[in-house]
């Protein structure tokens, strides 16, 4: 793997650019979640209303709330609206409130709303000419509220005025005080446990949905913020996508230009090569290694751009979204990686030898075919077929058996994976129904988990694809490595030695043999020993022997395919 690394490094720049790209892309990849929560939580759920604090209120529900908050805090609410001016019957909310102003009053106005929806839910279920209200009431309607059990009708806009009538002439009873109001709803509050008051905080949301449905904005508010987020969830998406062609092509320009100059020095190398060095590695094994494993190289290459460093990104983003958002279903995250990586470990024990030894079947393979497909003529006529049929056939079958066993366990790992992830997700579905139920979730914050528990079991998913891949590009790259760290047994001499007047000297074309002596690299005889002739031009030279008598090594020498082990050989 080392050496993969490096020819990337050639690259440093390019590879630099594509990490960029991928964190634009896995930051698009993982807020895509968060704005599906918001359009199913706040968008569809809450009408598109994100504060307890409305935008627009009429003077009679403004009033209402201020009766139900101490007095400074009423007095904060009334100055932060203002009239519109085409309408003096609603107030708009100030714009140039600061922050901290807008979270001071959020606050200070959630308790309220909440009191406010459920005193309208109950006028919706208190009969004709009863009233619903009273000093009593107040301290009842959040206990009312956190029954599960209760059956209540859907308040309308009419009874939210019916409410806030009733609000206003209870403010002109005597003995009313807000210090009164307060102490109730602070003993009413306090009864309740944290999972309840989280389950009320969302009817502050109701009320200012109720509000705007009195206004007759509804509709237009659900509408402006399903169009906000939607615009930038399509607008994330396109940057995902140009970020992730960008990316891809230039992995694919970096991994081809490797290719690209690992077959130039590889077939360099090559080209001053020995007969010794070719025999050495066969002259099929030098095709493979040029075709095939710099092909595998390649591909490992755009891989280990495009995933090995995506995949990591990916899954720590998710993990992290997933704590901060503080659910209780963490646990169904590392169960699931736990199995995957179990998986894993078990079929790579099988697969992973397997992998390791396919390019040298390759190998033999090629080797082989180039043996019977260059000797044909000598197979037909000494009627070799059958025979040749049988070696081809061995070495085909080997590596057929070797794919297929590697296909097979990969075949099998993924029904196994795929299973994993739909039981997390039918574990997520199971338990985060519960809470939605008990009200300690949301259907979008669900739907969210759902997909941060993908995304972290797809990147678990793709560095075992690279895995995979990983150990014949390592042995491919070993391979190539060997033929280009190989040292010609053939060593020209250095431009220092050769005579400047070289290009003048005439060359007569004779060639003389002083004393030569030969032996075949591992061998411990020699197959010429001490030929001593001269070959002068315009004579004819015969070499006669019978087969094997070293006639075809001494005309390498001449063309120094070898070179000699004693004595001489002279061109002049």
């Amino acid at each position: 793997m080392t050496k993969i690394f490096k020819q990337l490094a050639r690259h440093w720049a390019v590879c630099l650019v594509v990490f960029a790209l991928l964190f634009v892309q896995a930051y698009c990849d993982l807020a895509l979640p968060d704005y599906t929560s918001k359009i199913v939580d706040t968008g569809i759920q809450q009408g598109g209303i994100e504060s307890p604090l409305p935008q627009t209120v009429r003077q009679s529900t403004l009033d209402a709330l201020s009766l139900l908050m101490s007095e400074e805090d009423a007095q904060k609410l009334q100055n932060a609206y203002q009239y519109y001016l085409q309408d003096d019957g609603v107030l708009q909310l100030r714009s140039d409130l600061t922050e901290d102003e807008r979270t001071a009053l959020e606050e200070a106005v959630t308790t309220p709303d909440i009191v406010l929806y459920m005193a309208a839910a109950q006028a919706a279920n208190t009969p004709a000419g009863q009233n619903s209200m009273g000093m009593t009431g107040l301290a009842e309607t959040p206990s009312a509220a956190a029954d599960a059990d209760t059956e209540t009708a859907t308040p309308t806009a009419a009874d939210l005025d019916t409410v806030c009538s009733q609000f206003a002439a209870m403010s002109q009873m005597p003995g009313f005080t807000r210090e009164a109001v307060q102490q109730q709803l602070a003993g009413a509050f306090a009864s309740l446990d944290d999972t309840l008051m989280e389950n009320l905080k969302s009817q502050s949301m109701l009320l200012v949905q109720l509000e705007y449905e009195a206004q007759g904005i509804a509709h237009d508010v659900q509408m402006r913020y399903l169009y906000r987020v939607g615009g930038q969830m399509l607008g994330l998406t396109l940057l995902m996508v140009a970020v992730s062609i960008a990316g891809g092509f230039l992995a694919s320009r970096v991994s081809a230009a490797i290719g690209r100059d690992l077959r130039r020095e590889t077939f360099s190398s090559v080209i001053g090569f020995s007969n010794a060095e070719i025999e050495n590695f066969s002259t099929a094994s030098l095709i493979t290694r040029t075709t095939n494993d710099v092909q595998q190289i390649q591909m490992t290459c755009v891989i280990l751009l495009r995933m090995v460093a995506y995949a990591p990104i990916l899954g720590i983003g998710g993990i992290i979204h997933v704590a901060q958002a503080g659910s209780s279903l963490t646990w169904i995250i590392v169960l699931a990686v736990a199995l995957l990586l179990a998986l894993i470990t078990v079929l790579m024990q099988f697969a992973m030898p397997k992998f390791r030894i396919m390019q040298k079947l390759v190998d033999r393979l090629n080797l082989v075919s180039r043996e019977i497909l260059t000797g044909i003529m000598p197979i037909r006529a000494f009627s070799r077929e059958q025979h040749e049929e049988a070696r081809f056939d061995a070495a085909n079958t080997d590596l057929m058996r070797t794919q297929l066993f590697t296909n097979r366990v990969m075949a099998a790992m993924m029904p196994f994976m795929t299973l994993i992830m739909n039981g997390t997700s039918l574990l997520i579905v199971w338990f985060g129904g519960k809470q939605i139920d008990a009200g300690t979730m949301q259907v979008g914050s669900m739907i969210a988990f759902i997909t941060y528990t993908m995304q972290i079991v797809m990147s678990f998913l793709m560095l075992t694809m690279v895995a995979v891949m990983l150990p014949r590009a390592g042995v491919a790259a070993d391979r190539i490595d060997e033929v280009l760290t190989t040292e010609p047994a053939i060593h020209d001499p250095v431009p220092e030695a050769i005579p400047a007047d070289l290009n003048q000297h005439h060359w007569n074309g004779e060639v003389a043999f002083h004393h030569v002596n030969f032996t075949y690299p591992g061998s411990s005889e020699d197959a010429l020993h001490d030929i001593d002739f001269v070959a002068k031009p315009g004579q004819t030279t015969a070499i006669i022997g019978s087969t094997g008598c070293g006639k075809t090594s001494l005309l390498h020498l001449i063309t120094r395919f070898y070179d000699v082990t004693g004595g001489s050989v002279t061109v002049a």
